[in-house]
């Protein structure tokens, strides 16, 4: 199948929104995104699934309208995984090989990634991603690329990402529930960060942080290589509330009023600039002052700032960030959010768009921040398909080494995760709901 017919969807299950963003490769390599589907998010708090038949019924509305835009069945789908319950860590794995004359091949690699992925984990916890970093062949470290060389020692340092399995199950129970299959879960920080990063960005070391409605999430680089991912359980809802409760005022005028006049510094507004909100039920009009507002904005918005400098500092890499920070998702429009940041940190700080990766003529809407993380994902999505394909050629190639007269058959894309004897997270789960198919009833 030619990368320009493989159709890739994106399904970001957020804590106010619910997206499916539907997305091809152009001929110059370029993403196309042929559709998107939004809808409220009414069974998810903080990440994580609340309310499982809401949470279904804001799926199936967000697919059916990106399918009727775009034409096209959905049944795959990559999924987007947050939430507070999400954390990271640094290990090193090694195999030695048996024959040193032989060339390293995708199934050592394989191998290699199938054991970290056995790692003995805390009751409850899961693996939900192994992500290498660098190889390391008989001690020589910065190898990106090992299939092909030789070497009799294998090593690798690995980014393992673990999350709470009761989490995941409830998002892949909720996927089915609306008919659709997952392709792969899809850390959604990581996500953000391919929708809006630059390649120089991710070599020169930049932090991501991705201010959704429940959780921001961060992600850090360095040399081209994911250091250190966090998510803290604050956002903007919780923004929404402080102006609720210090205004006192219902929850969707405390929202229309961070969006339209909401701002992170209350120096910039004036003491006589004033909005007034409707009364309920016959009662007068409430006047706030503008300043007032920042003032409770600016309280919450700098606990959450601190929180990820805090995170930047506890990677360790503060000082080797030459991009600074990128701030995107929803929260990342408040009004004079990059100022406030660059004075807590001291860092270089801009706004991500998702146009990073974009196909010229893409729709002026999906160019904001709040669709960095359903694009994140159509992107990531490629990134997946093409490393599969990969992984088929090679073993193509070395099936025809070994049985030289055998035919070689067109790889075809898969979807699992896992090509190893030891089973992804996600295959787990699969096989969790295949022996009892009342799970998804």
């Amino acid at each position: 199948m030619e990368s320009k017919d493989v159709i890739i969807v994106g399904l970001d299950i957020g804590t106010t929104k619910i997206a499916a963003l539907v997305g091809r490769r152009n001929s110059h390599g370029k993403i196309e995104i042929l559709s998107s589907g939004k809808t409220e998010s009414i069974g998810v708090k903080r990440g994580v699934v609340s309310n499982i038949e809401n949470t279904v019924q804001s799926i199936q509305r967000a697919v059916a309208e990106a399918e009727a835009k775009s034409n096209v069945q959905i049944e795959y789908v990559n999924v987007g995984i947050a939430g507070q319950h999400i954390k990271s860590l640094q290990h090193r794995g090694n195999i030695i090989r048996k024959n040193i004359d032989d060339e390293i091949s995708q199934e050592d690699v394989d191998q290699l990634m199938d054991n970290m992925r056995s790692l003995n984990m805390s009751p409850g916890e899961e693996i939900i991603d192994v992500i290498p970093q660098e190889y390391i062949i008989d001690n020589e470290a910065g190898i990106k690329e090992p299939v092909g060389m030789l070497g009799n020692s294998l090593e690798a340092n690995f980014h393992i990402i673990i999350g709470q399995t009761t989490a995941a199950k409830n998002i892949y129970k909720c996927v089915k529930k609306s008919n659709l299959d997952i392709v792969d879960l899809i850390l959604e920080p990581i996500a953000s960060a391919r929708a809006v990063l630059s390649a120089e960005e991710i070599e020169a070391g930049v932090a991501l942080v991705d201010i959704g409605g429940g959780t921001t999430d961060i992600a850090i680089f360095h040399d081209g290589i994911i250091r250190h991912t966090a998510v803290i359980p604050f956002g903007g809802d919780v923004i929404t509330e402080d102006v609720k409760e210090g205004c006192s005022i219902i929850k969707k005028h405390a929202e229309e009023l961070k969006v339209k006049f909401g701002s992170a510094l209350s120096e910039v507004n004036k003491e006589n600039e004033i909005v007034a909100i409707p009364g309920l039920r016959g009662r007068p009009p409430k006047e706030i002052t503008l300043k007032n507002l920042a003032s409770i904005i600016q309280a919450r918005t700098e606990e959450i700032i601190e929180h990820v400098h805090w995170e930047i500092k506890n990677s360790g890499y503060e000082n080797k960030l030459i991009a600074g920070i990128v701030l995107t998702g929803g929260g990342a429009l408040l009004k004079h959010l990059v100022q406030l940041t660059e004075f807590i940190t001291g860092m270089d700080v801009r706004i991500g768009y998702p146009n990073e990766h974009l196909a010229e003529g893409s729709l002026e809407e999906l160019a904001s921040p709040t669709y960095a993380t359903g694009i994140g994902l159509v992107i990531e999505g490629f990134n997946r398909y093409d490393m599969e394909m990969r992984k088929d050629r090679h073993k193509g190639q070395e099936q025809q080494k070994a049985e030289p007269d055998s035919p070689v058959s067109t790889p075809r894309p898969t979807v699992t995760t896992s090509s190893g004897s030891k089973k992804s997270f996600l295959e787990k789960i699969q096989e969790f709901f295949d022996q009892d198919p009342n799970n998804v009833s």
